[in-house]
C-alpha cells in the first residue's frame, strides 16, 4: 500500500508547473491554461506573439504560478510546421508537438467536435503526459532548422514530378481525344503540326493552341527538375557536412541511386537519433500488428504509421536490390523463403526486405559495416 501511495503521488501534476494547449486555426488560436487543478481558456488572433506573451503572464498571475515555474506546452502537428515550437524553446518554455493521429477518440457515439473541446482534451493529455503516462499519445521528432532545409530539395522534386506527370498526361489525353497518339519530346511541336486525324485534316487551331500551352509548362517544368537535380548533385560534390557524406557513402552500395541516397539520409537517417534497429523500422512504419483474441490470430501486416516516404522509396529500392544485389545475404534469404511463392508472397516478402534493408543501411552509415555479402562500388 505504501509503494501505491507513493506511485500514485509521483503521477500527481504539481502547482509549480504551467500547462499551456494550443488549438490552432488560421485565423485564431485557442489556449488551454492549467496548473494541474484550475484551468483558464482564452482566444487570440493566429501568430500574435505578443498577446501570446501577454496571456501566458496572465495566466500565470491567474492560476497562481510563478514566473521562475516551469512551462509545459503542446500543440498537434499540422501546417503551422515547427516555428512555433521554436519560438517557445527560445522563450524558455517545455513543448511538445503532437502526431494528431495518435491521439485517441470515442467512438462509442456521434463524436462533437469543436476546438473548446479539443485544447482541453490536449490540455487534459499533457497533464498526464507530465505524470508519467508516456503512451496518452506519441511526440513528433522536431529537426533543427538546417535539417529542415535539407528536406526542401526532395520534396520540391516529388513534386515538380508529379506536375509533369500531370501535363503529360494532359496533352497526352487531348491528342488521344483526335484519335493521336504522339511522343512527348524535343519535337513535338512539329509533330501537332505534321499530324492529321482520321479524315485527314490537321489538328483543330483552338486544340493546337492549348496543347502547345500545356507543352509550354511542361517544358517549364523540365527545367526547374533539371536545375534542381543539378543542385542536389552539386551539394552532394562539394559539401563537407554530415549528411553529405552519408549520401556519398550509401552511393557505393550498387542498387542505391542518387534519388534513394539522397532521400533516404535527408529525410530520415542523417538528422534522426536511433538506438537499435527496433526504432528504424518502427519510425518507418514497418511494425508488425498482430491481431488477437480469445482463439482467434492473425496477423494485419505493417502499421504504417511513420514516415510515408521512407517507407515507399525502400520498397522500391528493395526491389533493386535483389536485382543488383544478388549474391547479398539479404537477397538469398529473399529467394529462399519468398522466391517460389506467388506474386502475393513476394509483395509480403519484399516488405521484410525493405525494413531489413532500412536497418542495415542505418548500420553502414553508424558503423560502417556493408549490408552482409553486398556489393560496393569499386573507386579505383
Amino acid at each position: 500500500m505504501k509503494q501505491h501511495s507513493e506511485c500514485q503521488q509521483q503521477s500527481l501534476p504539481t502547482e509549480r508547473t504551467l500547462y499551456i494547449a494550443f488549438e490552432l486555426s488560421n485565423k485564431k488560436w485557442k489556449l488551454g491554461f492549467s496548473n494541474g487543478k484550475k484551468r483558464r481558456w482564452k482566444t487570440i488572433p493566429a501568430r500574435d506573439l505578443d498577446r501570446l506573451t501577454r496571456e501566458i503572464a496572465a495566466a500565470r498571475e491567474r492560476l497562481g504560478v510563478s514566473a521562475e515555474s516551469r512551462t509545459l506546452s503542446c500543440y498537434e502537428a499540422g501546417r503551422d510546421g515547427f516555428w512555433l515550437h521554436r519560438y517557445l524553446s527560445a522563450q524558455g518554455i517545455e513543448n511538445l508537438v503532437v502526431d494528431a493521429g495518435s491521439l485517441e477518440v470515442n467512438r462509442r457515439a456521434r463524436r462533437a467536435k469543436t476546438d473548446q473541446i479539443d485544447v482541453a482534451g490536449l490540455l487534459r493529455r499533457v497533464i498526464q503526459y507530465d505524470g508519467g503516462d508516456s503512451k496518452v499519445w506519441s511526440v513528433v521528432r522536431v529537426p533543427d532548422d538546417a535539417a529542415e532545409d535539407g528536406r526542401r530539395l526532395h520534396r520540391e522534386l516529388e513534386r515538380l514530378k508529379k506536375e509533369r506527370t500531370g501535363h503529360r498526361n494532359r496533352i497526352t489525353s487531348l491528342l488521344i481525344a483526335q484519335g493521336l497518339v504522339l511522343a512527348v519530346g524535343s519535337d513535338f511541336v512539329e509533330q501537332v503540326k505534321a499530324a492529321r486525324r482520321w479524315n485527314g485534316t490537321p489538328v483543330p487551331p483552338t486544340l493546337q493552341q492549348e496543347v502547345f500551352r500545356e507543352y509550354a509548362r511542361y517544358q517549364y517544368l523540365q527545367a526547374q527538375i533539371r536545375e534542381v537535380e543539378q543542385a542536389r548533385e552539386q551539394t552532394v560534390k562539394r559539401s563537407q557536412s554530415r549528411s553529405a557524406r552519408q549520401v556519398r557513402q550509401l552511393r557505393q552500395l550498387y542498387g542505391i541511386g542518387p534519388v534513394s541516397s539522397w532521400t533516404v539520409v535527408k529525410e530520415y537517417l542523417g538528422w534522426r537519433e536511433f538506438h537499435n534497429g527496433k526504432e528504424v523500422g518502427a519510425c518507418a512504419g514497418f511494425t508488425p500488428t498482430p491481431w488477437s483474441s480469445g482463439d482467434l490470430e492473425r496477423e494485419q501486416g505493417i502499421s504504417k504509421a511513420g514516415n510515408r516516404r521512407i517507407r515507399a522509396l525502400m520498397i522500391e529500392v528493395s526491389w533493386n536490390w535483389l536485382r543488383y544485389q544478388p549474391q547479398s545475404q539479404l537477397s538469398q534469404w529473399f529467394q529462399r523463403r519468398f522466391g517460389m511463392g506467388g506474386k502475393r508472397m513476394r509483395r509480403i516478402g519484399i516488405v521484410a526486405v525493405a525494413r531489413k534493408l532500412l536497418i542495415a543501411l542505418w548500420r553502414y552509415l553508424e558503423h560502417g559495416i556493408p549490408p552482409a555479402g553486398a556489393r560496393l562500388v569499386s573507386t579505383t
